[in-house]
This record gives C-alpha cells, sequence and structure tokens, in this order.
C-alpha cells in the first residue's frame, strides 16, 4: 500500500463525511472526498450498532484486506472512509471482498 496512506484523526474523518460522498452496499458504506494530495488516503471504521470489539475489529479486518488485495491502481487524490454495516456480522471474506470492489468500481477509484 505505497501509494496510499491511512487516515487516523477525528478530524480528517469528520472532514470526509461532511464534504464527500457516499455510496452504499449490503455489507460497507464508502464515503469519498478529493483531497488534493498524490496520495490516496483511506480509513476504516465500525460503529458500536456492529457489535462488540471483537466482531467490529473482525469487520475492519475484513474490509481493510478486502481493500489491500484490490488497492492496485486505484486513483490517486481522495479520501475514502471504509464504514461497516451491521450486516457485516454474518458475512465472509468473500462476501465482503465483491463488495468493496463493487463499491470501488462505481466510485471510479479503479478500472473494472
Amino acid at each position: 500500500m505505497s501509494e496510499v496512506e491511512r487516515l487516523k484523526k477525528n478530524i480528517d474523518f469528520k472532514k470526509v463525511y461532511s464534504r464527500g460522498k457516499s455510496l452504499a452496499d449490503k455489507y460497507v458504506v464508502i464515503y469519498m472526498a478529493k483531497n488534493n494530495l498524490d496520495v490516496t488516503r483511506v480509513g476504516f471504521t465500525a460503529s458500536k450498532k456492529v457489535g462488540k470489539s471483537v466482531v467490529r475489529n473482525r469487520a475492519r479486518r475484513l474490509i481493510k484486506e478486502s481493500f489491500r488485495n484490490n488497492s492496485k491502481g486505484i486513483k490517486k487524490g481522495y479520501d475514502l472512509v471504509f464504514i461497516a454495516r451491521v450486516s457485516i456480522k454474518d458475512a465472509n471474506y468473500k462476501d465482503v471482498e465483491k463488495c468493496v470492489v463493487r463499491l470501488l468500481k462505481r466510485a471510479n477509484l479503479i478500472n473494472s
């Protein structure tokens, strides 16, 4: 993930939520906003509605790994926030990966 950096600060997440556009799928919601940088920054989150910490951490790990495996050729200059939905509790890796790829394609961030 050399051309991709992590979003870590709360203020960065809030900027993406307020200025960005969102797309939703069965297991994941993605917020995206232009950042005028030469890198794409990514953040991952799961609210307490998803479940206890073990479930939230698993959900974040599934989304992170799905993104990592499909981040080659991603467009630069965006801030992305992936949010786990409650339905991700019962999902397996393949389902989450399909969902993440579908969202990235719908957002025109990766080529077909």
